[in-house]
């Protein structure tokens, strides 16, 4: 099953991304998609918030990961550059280890990605409005989604 929420303020976002850091757990898989400028990393600063971190939380696009430590952990993320690279980075011990990953431009890893993940699409609609798109893969994260979107 698919569920989608219409957004419409940067606010509304952040609601949002702070409602599932709620319900995420150790060794949650989340991906990212969207255009450049549609929110991702909003709406990871605003887990990261839910998750109690207080540090600023910017994109990794240059350094690939960065770690923070909240009520739990956190790995994120920004694949991008390694859209032609085959180096196993241990996604492994990243994936499988106590910290909540959030992984932007995930299609670029598919093939290192854990099968049972939540995959949230962002459409850009235009200007503050948003369309997120969750895909669940897994027990675990239907379960999930069932009661963010109940």
């Amino acid at each position: 099953m698919i569920y989608e929420r219409m957004i419409n303020s940067e606010q509304e976002t952040e609601q949002l991304a702070q409602q599932l850091a709620e319900l995420l757990a150790s060794s949650d898989v989340l991906t990212l998609e969207g255009d450049l400028g549609a929110g991702k990393t909003t709406f990871t600063k605003s887990i990261a918030k839910g998750l109690g971190i207080t540090r600023n939380v910017n994109s990794p696009t240059f350094t690939i990961l960065k770690q923070y430590e909240g009520r739990l952990p956190l790995n994120h993320l920004d694949v991008y550059r390694l859209a032609d690279s085959d180096e196993d980075l241990g996604w492994d011990e990243l994936f499988y280890g106590e910290a909540v990953s959030i992984i932007e431009w995930a299609h670029l890893i598919n093939e290192d990605l854990p099968p049972e993940r939540l995959a949230i699409q962002i459409h850009r609609l235009e200007d503050d409005k948003r369309k997120f798109t969750f895909t669940p893969f897994g027990k675990r994260y239907e379960r999930l989604c069932e009661e963010l979107f109940e």
